[in-house]
C-alpha cells in the first residue's frame, strides 16, 4: 500500500501541474522558483537514494559507467527532441518529461524494494516538485498552441499513467532481481536525472527567475537533506 501511495503522489503531480497550467496560470517567476527548488532537492535525492547505495554492489567504476550511460542516453534523447520538435512547444516538453520520467520512475520503484517509505521520501518529493511546474508549463504552452483544455488534460493524464506503470514495474518486476542489476538501473536513472538538471531544469529556472534561482536551489537542497536525515 505504501508503494502505491508513493507512486500515486509522484505521478499525480503531472495531472495537478496540467490543471495548474490550464486553469490557474501562476506567473513565470513562481514557476521558475519551484523548478529551481525541485532541482536542488533532486541533487541530494539522486546522490543519497540512487548513487551511494549502488557503489558497493557495482564497485565505483561500475557505478560511474552506469551514471555516464544514463546521462549520455538522456542527452541524446534531449538533442533529438530539440532538433525534431524545435517548434512544437508544449508537445516537445511533454515528450521530454516522458523521456526523463521513465528511467526516473523506474528507479523510484526499484528504490522502494526493501526500503522504508521514509528513506525514499526525499526522492519522491523531489520528483513531485519537478513534475509539477514542468507539466504546468507544458500544458500552458499546448493550450496556447490551440489544443483544448480537455485534450491537454487527457494527454498529461496518459503520461502520468505511463510513468506510474514504470514506477510500479520497477518495484514489482525487479523485486527478485540481483542487487547489481538494481544498482545499475538506479545509477543509469541517476545519470539521466543529472543530465536533465543540467540541460533542462536549471537553465529553465534561471531564464524565468534569475534573481532567486541560486537561493531556491539551496532551499530545495536543504529541505531534501533535512528529510533524508529522518530515515
Amino acid at each position: 500500500m505504501t508503494v502505491l501511495i508513493v507512486i500515486c503522489i509522484t505521478t499525480a503531480a503531472l495531472i495537478l501541474g496540467a490543471l495548474w497550467g490550464a486553469y490557474v496560470g501562476l506567473g513565470r517567476r513562481t514557476e521558475g522558483f519551484v523548478v529551481a527548488l525541485a532541482g536542488g532537492a533532486l541533487i541530494v535525492s539522486v546522490m543519497d537514494e540512487l548513487i551511494r547505495p549502488s557503489v558497493d554492489p557495482l564497485t565505483l567504476w561500475g557505478a560511474i559507467a552506469a551514471i555516464l550511460a544514463g546521462a549520455a542516453l538522456f542527452s541524446a534523447g534531449d538533442y533529438w527532441v530539440n532538433e525534431r520538435l524545435r517548434n512544437s512547444g508544449g508537445a516537445g516538453m511533454m515528450l521530454a518529461v516522458t523521456l526523463d520520467g521513465v528511467p526516473e520512475n523506474l528507479a523510484l520503484g526499484s528504490a522502494l524494494i526493501g526500503a522504508d517509505a521514509l528513506a525514499v521520501a526525499a526522492l519522491a518529493g523531489s520528483i513531485f516538485l519537478s513534475n509539477l511546474p514542468e507539466a504546468a508549463g507544458g500544458a500552458r504552452q499546448m493550450i496556447s498552441d490551440g489544443r483544448s483544455r480537455w485534450q491537454v488534460l487527457a494527454l498529461w493524464s496518459a503520461v502520468a499513467a505511463l510513468l506510474a506503470a514504470a514506477a510500479y514495474g520497477g518495484y514489482a518486476g525487479l523485486s527478485n532481481a540481483p542487487k547489481p542489476l538494481l544498482a545499475t538501473i538506479n545509477c543509469f536513472a541517476a545519470g539521466a536525472v543529472l543530465a536533465s538538471l543540467a540541460t533542462e531544469v536549471f537553465p529553465k529556472a534561471f531564464r524565468e527567475d534569475s534573481e532567486w534561482t541560486g537561493i531556491a536551489v539551496a532551499i530545495g537542497l536543504s529541505l531534501a537533506l533535512a528529510l533524508s536525515q529522518l530515515g
